[in-house]
């Protein structure tokens, strides 16, 4: 069986069962039933809970950063030489992605191994379980812990899915350290729908003489996190500023760029930390901290070694505030899918598009790529993004090409099509809104810009947004051949033909200088621009 193969069968896994679509607590059932669920998956997978206390795990949660904080964590240990394993979600352009050892995402020949040791295991004993199978994200964490333990590595970093308390990864009994990054309003339908609710579920990784750290949060998510702790016996800190560490080369340098990623970094530096007083004093007991007192106490900013320091600044994370330059092209590429996470997204772009336009050597034209998915709040948003000036605003699916490649890596068979399409023309309109420049009368739809397609801009209304089938012809159409990496891919046979209207309105584009687009509003979105913009994302 081929990788092909496995990642076929994977998707059918994805097609039968809703990879997070049930709330945590569905009511009548026991809460603890995903947990009891996933225990039964991995006994059936030849695993036990206990096996995974061997990979001594850093265990991190939270609603914005926590993947960036992993990497951060990651990079640092690895740079101690430690053989490292980091699981998370999502992928951009390859499930394997999800899935690292030493910083690198597994090849297909160990995915493949591996993936049939696991699937045939659980298809063996199927019909003495009512025919069930792990649903998507619940198979790949039992994967992870198969490579992890198979692979003897040092340790796993371990980025939770959704919440935390019945999130799958929260099997692991006894982890060496958990971490809480930034909290907000994120998947409400399966967390609730206030900071508490939402911080409860997060603080659900807590485990008893554990220690754990956050960033700072509001007021009412702290005060859960406080409740939570304290009820599971877990010692628990608020990370210092980053500013507050010591050291003896001046501020610390990240490898990531924004000014959010520096609590994300301070809170790496605190569990990659604890993790190596671990390692070092296997038998040492972390002092309990006691919750009683009006705050949370703050963790010590000590000094980082030359290696931590390092780590930090040699972190790669693609996709998250991420610049990429092809000829006459930049691309800041950032997966922001909530209210909070793109205001830190507008504020990294804003600084980092005008330091590019300060070295260009001509005009520079300013273009938005944009997606949305789930419930995410689009219009606000959208919103946010209005400050950032663009000349075009580009809507498209998280279709990677309309010519189906069967890159089943990339597709997500929860949401249909025209599900996608409809809620790009409902985001275009939104910049029209937001643009001052009206909607679109009722029942009339946006400009598809695909010709034949039967549908044509409404008369007069903002030209500066437009709406794509998919992302290949929306970075095509926003790179106006100018980029050499798209126009190396041999996509001219897959070049949907544009509208001689729409061609006209990139006349901009052909004059600048340079064009600077951003891609945002989902990592899905951000994943499909890679696969055509950076071919090395594509690794075999």
């Amino acid at each position: 069986m081929e990788y092909q193969d496995a990642i076929c069968t994977l998707d059918t896994l994805s097609k039968s069962h809703a990879s997070f679509g049930e709330p945590l607590q569905p009511e009548g059932r026991n809460p603890e039933f995903p947990l009891v669920a996933m225990q039964s998956f991995l006994e059936r997978a030849g695993l036990v809970v206990e096996d995974l206390d061997n990979l001594n795990i850093i265990h991190v949660t939270g609603t914005k950063g926590k993947g960036s904080t992993c990497a951060f964590t990651e990079q640092i240990l690895r740079s101690y030489r430690f053989r490292t394993g980091f699981y998370s979600s999502p992928h951009l352009v390859e499930v394997r992605e999800r899935i690292r050892i030493n910083g690198q995402p597994i090849g297909k020949e160990l995915f493949t191994k591996y993936f049939w040791q696991i699937y045939g295991r659980l298809d063996e004993t199927k019909e003495a379980h009512s025919g069930s199978m792990p649903a998507y994200f619940r198979f790949l964490t039992i994967l992870a812990f198969h490579v992890f333990l198979q692979e003897k590595v040092d340790l796993a970093v371990v980025e939770v899915g959704i919440g935390g308390a019945y999130d799958c990864t929260n099997i692991i009994k006894k982890p060496w350290v958990c971490g809480v990054s930034s909290l907000g309003i994120d998947h409400t339908q399966i967390l609730g729908d206030t900071i508490e609710k939402i911080a409860w579920q997060k603080g659900g990784i807590f485990k008893p003489e554990v220690p754990a750290f956050t960033v700072k949060q509001p007021e009412g998510s702290m005060a859960v996190l406080k409740q939570r702790a304290s009820e599971m016996e877990c010692p628990l800190w608020v990370c210092p500023e980053l500013e507050d560490y010591q050291t003896d080369c001046g501020p610390l340098q990240l490898g990531l760029a924004g000014q959010h990623q520096r609590s994300n970094a301070s809170l790496a530096l605190q569990l990659s930390h604890t993790w190596l007083q671990r390692r070092r004093l296997q038998d040492q007991n972390f002092p309990s901290t006691t919750l009683e007192g009006p705050g949370v106490p703050q963790a010590t900013p000590f000094t980082p070694s030359p290696i931590m320091t390092k780590g930090l600044a040699d972190t790669v994370w693609a996709g998250r505030t991420q610049t990429l330059k092809n000829g006459e092209v930049t691309y800041f590429l950032d997966g922001a899918h909530t209210t909070r996470s793109m205001q830190a997204c507008v504020s990294w772009f804003q600084e980092a598009a005008v330091r590019c336009e300060r070295n260009a050597s001509g005009p520079v034209a300013r273009v938005l790529v944009f997606n949305a998915t789930g419930e995410r709040d689009s219009a606000a948003m959208l919103k946010l993004l209005v400050s950032c000036e663009f000349d075009f605003a580009v809507f498209c699916p998280n279709i990677t090409e309309a010519i189906a490649s069967c890159n089943a890596d990339q597709q997500n068979f929860n949401v249909s099509v025209e599900n996608m399409l409809r809620r790009c023309l409902d985001n275009e309109r939104s910049w029209r809104r937001h643009h001052g420049a009206g909607d679109c009368p009722p029942g009339r739809r946006g400009p598809l810009l695909i010709r034949d397609a039967g549908l044509s801009p409404a008369p007069g209304r903002g030209a500066e947004a437009l709406v794509f089938p998919c992302i290949l012809s929306a970075l095509q159409w926003a790179a106006q051949g100018r980029d050499p990496v798209l126009l190396s891919r041999d996509t001219d046979k897959r070049e949907a033909p544009v509208k001689p209207s729409v061609a006209a309105k990139a006349a901009l584009l052909r004059e600048v200088r340079e064009i600077h687009v951003l891609v945002t509003g989902s990592l899905h979105l951000v994943g499909g621009a890679l696969k055509h913009l950076d071919p090395s994302s594509c690794s075999k």
